[in-house]
């Protein structure tokens, strides 16, 4: 006799369209529930619309501005009424503020605002009912914490900081709750087509970098969602305080061949 699976309530931010919406999908071919976030209203975001019609019972979706603390906080309040309890938080919002060193204050100001303090205050509202069901926070930073290129800062800054976030949560929270980091590298989503559009030859850009890559092409979004699946589940319940990273080998690379 095979016993039915009790769904897990899953808070996952930047739902809209990229790795948030992959992750958002594997957990609801999972069998999960996922209460999804962006800073996208609903009629601007057709994914989640799609979610919303293929999975009416278990897909809820709100507009939420992660920069700003007090959305997050009734983003979690209402998440929590929904089914009473929050299983899984995947802290996945964010985006690339490539700038450069010498950005203007104000990028600065919001790129940490966004790329780091939304995910340490997203964890803080949802610390209480984590506690209650013993559960996991997964955040989703970048291979620019390890290492980066000319221009990507101030984004490859907060990413490295959200390394000891995961650290922190990990040492202060636990063992009531389980911390871990994922950092992808290069995954076909659209954010990274913009980047290899801004190039005089958007193809030529694409084939050089998964030359780059010693697997022989760039990640794809679902394979980020099954690795937030296998986290989240008691099969990696000995893996906490670290950041994974899942960039096909990039960063084995010492040195490119036009560099040597």
């Amino acid at each position: 006799m095979t016993t039915k699976k009790t769904p897990r309530i899953v808070i996952v931010t930047g739902t809209s369209q990229g790795i948030g919406q992959a992750i958002a999908q594997t957990f609801l071919d999972n069998g999960d529930i996922v209460i999804g976030c962006a800073f996208s209203a609903l009629e601007k975001a057709p994914a989640a619309q799609q979610m919303l019609s293929d999975y009416p019972d278990r897909y809820f979706y709100y507009s939420v501005d992660v920069t700003r603390t007090e959305a997050i906080q009734q983003f979690v309040d209402s998440a929590e009424k929904l089914f009473g309890r929050i299983d899984v938080v995947v802290s996945n919002a964010g985006k690339n503020v490539f700038k450069g060193i010498d950005c203007e204050e104000s990028d600065w100001e919001h790129n940490f605002s966004l790329n780091l303090r939304s995910h340490w205050y997203l964890a803080k509202c949802a610390r209480p009912a984590l506690r209650k069901s013993q559960g996991t926070i997964i955040i989703i930073t970048s291979n620019h914490a390890f290492s980066t290129m000319p221009g990507c800062a101030p984004y490859n800054i907060s990413k490295r900081a959200l390394l000891s976030l995961v650290q922190s949560l990990t040492i202060e929270w636990g063992p009531e709750i389980r911390t871990v980091g994922i950092a992808p590298g290069f995954i076909d989503t659209l954010g990274n087509q913009a980047w290899f559009d801004s190039h005089p030859d958007a193809q030529i850009a694409r084939d050089r970098t998964i030359k780059k890559h010693p697997v022989g092409r760039i990640g794809r979004p679902d394979e980020v969602g099954e690795l937030c699946l296998f986290l989240a589940s008691d099969k990696a319940g000995f893996i906490a305080g670290t950041t994974i990273v899942m960039d096909g080998g990039r960063s084995a690379i010492m040195q490119d061949e036009e560099d040597l």
